[in-house]
């Protein structure tokens, strides 16, 4: 699918002469992480409940250029944001707490107070996560990090492809060998111990994980995972109808959502509840409330005593674990439209069941559905923002890109406004995981 195609090699040429001027060293010194973003194609929503997640990565992402720095301070700078971070691995750095600031450093060496929401959180969070874990850091790292130029990335996993660039470079600068698994570890204590996020590990599985091609599929609650690679992908179907795929990613233009609480956190203490009502009406009071601990059989003989919204959560989830289940055979059988019509079936579940998802962003939903080519649609990301995915037939992709940016721009003119014209659909492919480039 020429997922290996990113990065290209001139832009991993322009961040090596970049990190090499800032930190005095040649570009031969200078490694890159490369950290890409996930799509979830089905398993919206159910990560943080134990359920089973599919996932893949794209040839977008963070590239985290960086060297050693030669003692323990980490100093950083980012394409996309201002200031200078700086810190050391030696210090102690604590879970959230209200009121902590990063020290950023202007280009014209004057201070100034951040509040700790900034870009160099995440690296904070790293060093925390692995020195939590026993590991000893005697290195800092000089480093330039950049997202893929022109996208939103809310809604691809961004933040974690962010936390596991800096685990990757901190590792690799120390001498640290730490098996994929292990950093789906770190990564979450960053997200949710060191950041205070309720999310669960598909993120940070997904982008260590994934093969090129292939979908990843994952069991959230035992942790164990397979990597599903598509037969006959280039043989046409019965309808004539080429398999072979491409991945649109449709921005909406919204940068922030549209209510003060996104819900996000909320959507999964309705989860915890219902599945705590439920359990307990099966007499299981001792057993910890996450959905996947409640079997089939008691969901559907004891639903009724759910409040609906709580009724809803619950379908949302035992429905989209079937649909996971339902989409990898679809997948490893080659079987795209199958797997396409999960897909949107998982989209729709996510409006009505989970109720995430603003205007805008069901319109650009339903604009994708209408699309040519199109197998498939849903929200990328939470649903409160952000972009819409679809797996589109490979031969239409660009026809059906054309028509989403002219329909949708028809429904919100001021939302396209905020997009530029490349990136407000991308075609995609699949890529490779998170590793790291040692320059040849």
């Amino acid at each position: 699918m020429g997922g290996n195609s990113w990065p290209p090699e001139s832009e991993l040429d322009d961040l090596r002469k970049t990190v090499a001027d800032i930190a005095g060293r040649t570009t031969k010194e200078v490694r890159v992480v490369v950290s890409p973003y996930r799509i979830c194609p089905l398993g919206a929503h159910i990560d943080h409940q134990g359920g089973a997640v599919s996932a893949m990565t794209i040839n977008k992402g963070i590239l985290l250029a960086f060297v050693p720095s030669g003692n323990s301070e980490v100093v950083l700078h980012s394409a996309q944001f201002g200031g200078e971070v700086r810190f050391r691995v030696d210090e102690s750095h604590h879970p959230k707490k209200a009121g902590n600031a990063n020290e950023i450093r202007n280009g014209k060496g004057s201070t100034k107070l951040v509040e700790e929401c900034f870009w160099g959180r995440y690296a904070k969070g790293a060093v925390y996560a692995l020195k939590s874990k026993g590991n000893i850091l005697n290195q800092g790292i000089i480093g330039l990090i950049s997202g893929s130029s022109g996208l939103d990335s809310s809604g691809l996993s961004s933040s974690a492809a962010v936390g596991v660039a800096y685990l990757l470079a901190l590792e690799n600068a120390n001498n640290i060998s730490i098996s994929p698994s292990e950093n789906i570890e770190y990564d979450r204590l960053i997200e949710n111990e060191y950041l205070g996020l309720s999310n669960g590990i598909l993120d940070q599985s997904a982008i260590l994980l994934s093969k090129q091609g292939c979908l990843t599929f994952m069991d959230c609650k035992t942790k164990d995972y397979k990597i599903v690679n598509p037969s006959n992908l280039k043989v046409n179907d019965t309808n004539g109808v080429s398999k072979s795929y491409k991945i649109l990613l449709a921005c909406s233009g919204l940068k922030h959502a549209l209510t003060s609480d996104t819900g996000y956190n909320r959507r999964v203490a309705e989860c915890q509840e219902a599945a705590r009502m439920l359990l307990d009406a099966a007499g299981k009071h001792e057993v910890k409330a996450i959905l996947s601990n409640v079997e089939e059989e008691v969901y559907e003989a004891h639903k009724d005593k759910l409040e609906p919204h709580l009724a809803r959560r619950a379908e949302h989830y035992f429905s989209e674990n079937m649909r996971v289940m339902k989409g990898v055979e679809a997948w490893a059988s080659g079987r795209m439209e199958e797997f396409g019509k999960l897909i949107t079936a998982s989209g729709q579940s996510s409006i009505q069941n989970y109720e995430c998802g603003c205007k805008p962003l069901i319109e650009l939903y339903e604009v994708l559905l209408r699309a040519p080519g199109v197998l498939g649609a849903r929200f990328s990301g939470a649903g409160f923002r952000g972009c819409c995915i679809a797996l589109v037939n490979s031969d239409l992709a660009s026809e059906a890109a054309s028509f989403v940016k002219n329909e949708y721009s028809k429904l919100q003119p001021e939302l396209v406004s905020n997009i530029t014209q490349e990136a407000a659909v991308l075609i995609c492919e699949s890529g490779d995981g998170a590793r790291v480039i040692i320059a040849s």
